[in-house]
């Protein structure tokens, strides 16, 4: 095959360049091939079906003018109308030439003409769409871009649909675009991912799509598998769903709104006061006033943090200060418009029918003082409430009841009814506080009111309880006995103090026993606090033997302390029996070790020797001696002096220096100095200065020679 070249290569170039003129670019000399494009132009003729000559002459006329290339890629893409190369590389350049011109300009025309051209063979090319559905974007041709939209989802294969989705997306979300248009392009895209329904959910509340946006908010919910792309918990989505419904009630149907914000109020705890505040603000926004406030009643009477009643309450007082507010301006206005039409005055039956009904309120339509007073009677409450937020929180609490008792305390019967109900609640294993405290207290009111036939009936009831602390029982019978002794029934008292003191019977033991846990009714009969009563009401009352057989008894079940030891000598003292007096020492020196014994020592030997002096000197010796044994280092210097003591006024004065020189020895050394002192100056009184010499030679070899 003869080579072509020369003049006829280049008029063939000009005959191919003729032939494929650019769409948009007349027919100019300026586009022919010149001297420079021959090489190429050579080579595209001897192999125009091959891209990389086309390519190379593109490349190398890269800064050419747009005209000149667009010829030569419509010759290109005449010969390989299939190369996805030679297309996005023109769609490409035409995009950046038509970008500086107005929209209304012919190039975009012309570029979209060539999409379109494009499509014909890469409409499974995913770029080349995206390239001209942006374009269609910019240009913002919104019918044809929704059309070209339509096409790209039918022609691309799924698994490349979301990287048309996005674009799409920003189509309905022009406010150009027509809202029916938008919504159904979102509801097409929920189809393909499911995921992105929260922003379905705010272009329809931006769009005020109440109804649709409350049941999509619904359906999510529903969905346990549902996960937020924008990091919400299922609460904030909650939340949403009830500011919808509440506050667009009159737009929303079909939702059981009363159930779902009661679920809500079950399952999310720590937003119940505002779940409150929105269930009622439904009712009211439809116009169900009385709903409303026992939707409040019903809130803040459930609610168990103060935090969430305070947003309930506050919510309330609100709701009926509105109330008020719109009923006075209501009748204001009415009363304007009766002056205006005629001077106040009405026709025969409108006055004859305020005759006959005015008595009657359910036909009064001035209902002003009613809903005054319901608005002061709900302030009024608002301790009341808070204080049973409070017990729901822990309905254990004593003291929180006590306080509840004192806000009714000008209703005696609301006082009873609060005692009954805490006394019910409180369970004494479980009381944060003392439990008895409020029988003691529901009894006093009685007490206070001279029922004290009902007073005793409760005492009765509280000894029975099986409390935590042996403690508390003992106190119900000391205020019960108490009770008998202000109204001037000693006898009863004492009758009290010895039942509640009298040990149970052999076959309750044993019942006790086999329950397992025993009460503590079986072990109040050794409760020092009752004795101690005991004791000291038949002190006062009683005889001194019926009050001997109660001190003997606390010594028997070895509960007494030192100072009942000391009381049960004085009480022996004062009637004589100074030797039972000293029984009663020996007995408690013996129950009790140091330091509790030291004030029985002290105050037995001190009683000893003021009542024998010398004429049981050697019973006191041995006193002495047993006290001086028992007690520590620390205590026995007092012992020492009192023993020395005895020996120089009552026994002789060599006995004295022994006790002194047994002394020095005894006592710690912190206090052999004192006491070294002590036993010089009473041997130069008692013997004379020679005989402290011996004292003298003694102490300094007890002391190391560095003090």
């Amino acid at each position: 095959m003869p080579s072509t070249s020369g003049p006829v290569a280049v008029a063939s170039a000009s005959a191919s360049a003729k032939a494929a003129p650019s769409p948009d670019v007349g027919i100019s000399p300026d586009l022919y091939p010149s001297e420079d494009d021959l090489a190429y132009e050579e080579e595209i003729l001897r192999e125009p079906f091959k891209l990389k000559g086309w390519w190379r002459y593109l490349v190398a006329r890269a800064a050419a003018p747009f005209a000149k290339r667009a010829v030569i890629y419509e010759r290109a893409l005449k010969a390989l109308p299939g190369s996805y190369k030679l297309w996005h590389a023109y769609l490409r350049d035409r995009l950046d030439h038509a970008r500086p011109h107005p929209i209304d300009h012919p190039a975009y025309s012309s570029l979209n003409n060539t999409f379109e051209r494009a499509l014909a063979t890469m409409h499974k090319m995913p770029r080349v769409w995206v390239l001209y559905l942006t374009s269609l974007l910019d240009q913002r041709l919104l019918t044809r871009a929704r059309r070209a939209f339509d096409r790209a989802l039918r022609a691309l294969p799924v698994t490349q649909h979301d990287r048309i989705w996005p674009l799409y997306l920003r189509l309905a979300s022009l406010p150009a675009c027509p809202v029916e248009t938008s919504l159904r392009v979102f509801r097409r895209y929920l189809q393909f991912d499911p995921s992105h329904a929260e922003d379905f959910i705010n272009f329809l509340v931006s769009t005020n799509h109440w109804q649709e946006a409350a049941n999509r908010l619904a359906s999510v919910l529903n969905d346990d598998g549902f996960r937020s792309v924008k990091g919400k918990t299922r609460h904030q989505l909650w939340l949403e769903l009830c500011d919808i419904l509440t506050k667009h009630a009159d737009e929303v149907a079909g939702l059981k709104v009363d159930a779902i914000l009661r679920g809500g109020i079950r399952k999310f705890t720590d937003e119940v006061g505002k779940l409150w505040t929105s269930l009622a603000d439904y009712y009211v926004r439809r116009g169900l006033f009385e709903k409303a406030r026992d939707v409040f009643e019903e809130g803040v009477s459930s609610v168990v943090t103060v935090k969430e009643f305070s947003v309930v309450f506050e919510a309330y007082t609100q709701f009926e200060q509105s109330m008020l507010a719109a009923k006075l301006e209501a009748a204001e206005e009415e009363g304007a418009e009766d002056v205006n039409e005629g001077g106040g005055k009405k026709s025969g039956i409108d006055n004859l029918s305020k005759k006959f009904l005015d008595g009657f309120w359910l036909n009064d339509e001035d209902d002003t003082d009613l809903r005054m007073a319901r608005f002061e009677r709900l302030l009024d409450r608002r301790p009341e409430l808070l204080s049973s937020v409070l017990l729901r929180q822990n309905p254990h609490n004593v003291e929180e009841w006590h306080r509840r008792v004192k806000l009714f305390e000008k209703d005696p019967a609301r006082q009873v009814a609060t005692y009954v109900e805490a006394v019910k609640t409180v369970d004494p294993m479980k009381a944060v506080g003392k439990p008895h405290t409020l029988w003691v207290a529901f009894a006093k009111m009685y007490e206070k009111h001279n029922r004290l036939d009902s007073a005793e009936d409760i005492f009765k009831r509280a000894t029975q309880v099986n409390y935590k602390a042996v403690d508390h029982l003992a106190s119900i019978w000391c205020e019960w006995a108490e009770m008998e002794l202000r109204h001037n029934n000693f006898d009863k008292a004492i009758e009290l103090m010895r039942q509640a003191t009298a040990e149970p019977s052999v076959e309750v033991k044993r019942r006790a026993a086999a329950e397992g846990d025993e009460p503590v009714q079986m072990k109040v009969h050794k409760s020092l606090k009752l004795w101690s009563f005991y004791v000291d009401l038949e002190e006062s009352l009683g005889t001194l033997d019926s009050t001997r057989v109660v001190y003997e008894r606390i010594l028997d079940l070895r509960i007494a302390t030192p100072q009942i030891i000391l009381n049960y000598a004085y009480l022996l003292e004062e009637h004589k029996y100074f030797e039972d007096a000293f029984k009663v020492y020996e007995r408690g020196v013996k129950i009790f070790k140091y330091p509790h014994v030291k004030a029985i020592w002290v105050t037995y030997l001190t009683k000893f020797v003021h009542r024998y002096k010398r004429s049981k000197l050697e019973r006191a010796r041995e006193l002495f001696h047993e006290a001086v044994q028992q007690a520590p280092p620390e205590e026995k210097k007092p012992l020492y002096l009192q023993w020395a003591k005895l020996e120089e006024d009552y026994g002789l004065a060599k006995r004295a220096m022994n006790v002194y020189d047994e002394s020095v020895r005894a006592v710690p050394g912190s206090e052999k100095m004192a006491m070294y002192e002590i036993y010089i100056a009473r041997a130069a009184e008692l013997f004379g200065v020679p005989r402290t010499r011996q004292i003298y030679e003694v102490s300094v070899l007890s002391f190391p020679l560095g003090l």
